[in-house]
C-alpha cells in the first residue's frame, strides 16, 4: 500500500531519478532580481526569455515545449548551447544559470553562487560514479554523461528511462565549469526535496531509488533520509 498522498512532501534520492520538481524560480528568479538581466514574459504560455544586460547571452525557457526541452541558454561569439530538460532537477539546472553572470565577469554574489573547479573524473569518483574512455556512469548505471570532444553536442547527460530525451546536452565550447556544476547537482547523493506527485512513476518503483518523509520524520528529514540508505545498504550486505 502507498503511504504518500499526491500533495505528501518528500525527500528522493538519487536525484537524477526525483524528476523536476518545483523550485523554477532558483532557476530563473537571481537572474532577475540579483543581477538584473532583461526578461518578457508570456504569461499565457509561461513562455520567458531573459537577455544578459550586454546581450552575449540569453536564457529561454519553454514549459509547452513539445520535447520537453525546457531551459536553452546560448550565447554568441563564440557560440555554444546549453540545453536543459523538463526531467533533469531543477537543483541542477539552477546551478547553471545561476553560474552565467559569473562567465560574463559580474562576480555579484559569487561568494553565494559558487562554481566547481573539480575535474569531471574527480566528481564521478567523489560520488561513486564509475568511468570508462569518455562515459561516466551512475553506481545504478541508469544515468551517465558522455563526452564526445569534436562532435556538436559534446557532453550529453541520459537518464535510461527517458532514453528518447536527454536530460542536458551541452555543445562545443561550452564552459566545462558549467558542465562539472551540471553534473556535482546531478551526482552528489543529498536528496531532494519532492512533491510526491512529482516524482516520475517511474522512480515510485525503481529499486534504487528512495522515497522518505518530509513530515512524521523524528529527526530532520535529510537526516531521516541518509539513515535509511544507510539502514538500506546494510540489508544489502546480509
Amino acid at each position: 500500500m502507498n503511504p504518500y498522498t499526491h500533495d505528501d512532501r518528500v525527500m528522493v534520492s538519487p536525484r537524477y531519478m526525483a524528476g523536476a520538481g518545483d523550485r523554477i524560480a532558483d532557476v530563473i528568479g537571481p537572474l532577475i532580481h540579483l543581477f538584473g538581466w532583461r526578461h518578457e514574459h508570456d504569461a499565457a504560455s509561461g513562455h520567458i526569455r531573459i537577455d544578459s544586460p550586454d546581450g552575449s547571452m540569453f536564457l529561454d525557457f519553454n514549459p509547452l515545449h513539445p520535447l520537453g526541452r525546457w531551459v536553452t541558454v546560448a550565447h554568441h561569439e563564440p557560440f555554444w548551447e546549453v540545453m536543459l530538460s523538463r526531467q533533469a532537477p531543477l537543483e541542477a539546472v539552477a546551478a547553471v544559470t545561476q553560474a552565467l553572470p559569473q562567465l560574463l565577469g559580474d562576480a555579484r554574489h559569487a561568494e553565494r553562487i559558487p562554481i566547481t573547479d573539480m575535474p569531471l573524473e574527480q566528481l564521478a569518483e567523489l560520488n561513486d560514479w564509475s568511468a570508462d574512455g569518455g562515459t561516466l556512469t551512475s553506481p545504478d548505471l541508469y544515468c551517465s554523461l558522455r563526452h564526445t570532444p569534436g562532435e556538436d553536442i559534446s557532453w550529453q547527460v541520459e537518464h535510461l528511462y527517458y532514453e528518447n530525451e536527454p536530460l542536458a546536452t551541452f555543445t562545443q565550447d561550452t564552459p566545462e565549469a558549467l558542465v562539472g556544476n551540471f553534473f556535482a547537482h546531478l551526482a552528489t547523493p543529498l536528496a531532494v526535496e519532492r512533491a510526491y506527485a512529482d516524482v516520475p512513476l517511474s522512480t515510485r518503483h525503481a529499486d534504487s531509488a528512495l522515497i522518505t518523509p518530509v513530515r512524521g520524520a523524528s529527526v530532520n528529514p535529510h537526516v531521516y533520509h541518509s539513515l535509511a540508505l544507510l539502514d538500506r545498504a546494510t540489508a544489502r550486505r546480509r
